[in-house]
């Protein structure tokens, strides 16, 4: 993992117990998963929506890459009240390393 990774999954495993009044990433833990989810979803949208005007005109680039910092930020938070890190992420997209993305398309279909 990444050190910017490293250091923020540590960081969101210490604001995860820490007082919703202080803490964002407290305060998503406190509302539960849907509300995580519901952020996961409307920062997806925003990041597609990006992509998109990134496309049309490459001065939306740097709003793309901030679009896309918010949907990992808040996947990461995600995975955390989930009990998982990017370190698992990480190992399933290794894992896939050796496979075509069809194939390993085709193996989750059988799942």
């Amino acid at each position: 993992m990444t050190d910017v990774l490293k250091e923020l999954t540590t960081i969101l495993e210490q604001r995860k117990g820490a007082s919703p009044d202080t803490s964002y990433v407290a305060q998503l833990h406190h509302k539960g998963l849907n509300k995580i989810l519901e952020k996961v979803g409307e920062e997806s949208f925003e990041t597609v929506l990006a992509a998109r005007d990134a496309e049309l005109d490459p001065v939306h680039k740097k709003s793309l890459i901030g679009e896309t910092a918010d949907l990992w930020f808040h996947t990461l938070v995600m995975l955390s009240h989930l009990n998982l890190t990017a370190d698992d992420v990480l190992d399933e997209l290794a894992r896939r390393f050796d496979m075509s993305g069809l194939e390993e398309k085709a193996s989750r279909i059988k799942d």
